[in-house]
């Protein structure tokens, strides 16, 4: 049982605020209290909004000052669709930034509806990561091909990588059925990651309105109706924690603050429910 942690170390998704190019991004999550960031290197759809990094750079050096000099890590950088017609190679630049600036994996999702294709451009994938020294994490969402934890679970058995593992996203996981029995029931190290939020009690109907719910219309944690407590108690000892939530109606500033408040405030109920320390999840 992990969720009795007093609180993990944090931190924050980039689509939390990803109006804020990353400099200004590093600051403002270091301001609200998070101990790392995730970078949006990459679009997740042609004409998205992304922050491309490459080592060499001035923008890229500047990057690392800023990180250096607010006492920020980079957790993860995203995000990678691994469409059908996936140039992998052409992501050794990606994964190259995101070594030098010290992140830990690159996010993909499942957007191939051919499992074996699939799978062996996730394994090419993951070969080129491990070039690079970084770990991929398969994010499953209900309006892509991988849509839930299951599914999510078969491609990284088929892939057979030893650096691949998966990414739950707690809204995603809640709107594709999943429970934290299913987490619980994952193999050891197939899950190395968790993304926080909250949300209503209301299911959206079809793909529109599950992606507006997913970029527009998450709460806070621990002020909807998620099972959340359930999810942190599924969690394996050393999971990376995450914040993910934006919230457009709220200025930048206090949308951070209000993000890292409540999610602390999460943990610490959790702590006073089970009243025991138990060890940090990261």
């Amino acid at each position: 049982m992990n969720a009795s942690t007093v609180a993990p170390k944090l931190a924050v998704a980039h689509l939390t605020a990803l109006e804020l190019a990353p400099l200004e991004w590093v600051v403002q999550a270091r301001r609200a209290g998070f101990d790392a960031v995730g970078l949006r290197s990459n679009p997740t759809s042609p004409g998205a909004i992304a922050y491309p990094s490459v080592v060499g750079s001035e923008a890229h050096r500047a990057l690392k000052r800023v990180l250096a000099d607010e006492g920020m890590r980079v957790q993860d950088v995203e995000f990678i669709p691994v469409l059908p017609e996936i140039d992998v190679a052409s992501y050794a630049p990606m994964f190259d930034a995101a070594a030098d600036l010290g992140a830990a994996c690159v996010t993909i999702s499942g957007d191939d509806p051919d499992a074996a294709r699939l799978a062996a451009n996730v394994a090419a994938l993951c070969e080129l990561a491990a070039r690079y020294g970084l770990r991929v994490d398969l994010e499953f969402m209900r309006w892509r091909h991988v849509g839930t934890l299951g599914e999510a679970r078969s491609i990284v058995e088929r892939a057979g990588s030893a650096n691949l593992a998966i990414l739950v996203d707690a809204l995603h996981l809640a709107r594709s059925g999943g429970s934290a029995a299913d987490i619980r029931a994952l193999p050891p190290g197939m899950l190395q990651a968790v993304q926080l939020c909250d949300a209503s009690h209301d299911d959206p109907v079809g793909d529109e309105a599950t992606i507006l719910e997913a970029r527009t219309g998450r709460l806070p944690p621990g002020q909807g109706a998620l099972p959340l407590d359930d999810l942190l108690d599924a969690l394996p000892v050393g999971t990376a924690v995450s914040v993910e939530m934006p919230m457009p109606s709220l200025p930048v500033k206090e949308r951070l603050d209000l993000a890292y408040r409540s999610t602390y405030a999460l943990f610490e109920t959790a702590r006073r429910r089970r009243g025991s320390l138990g060890e940090s999840l990261q």
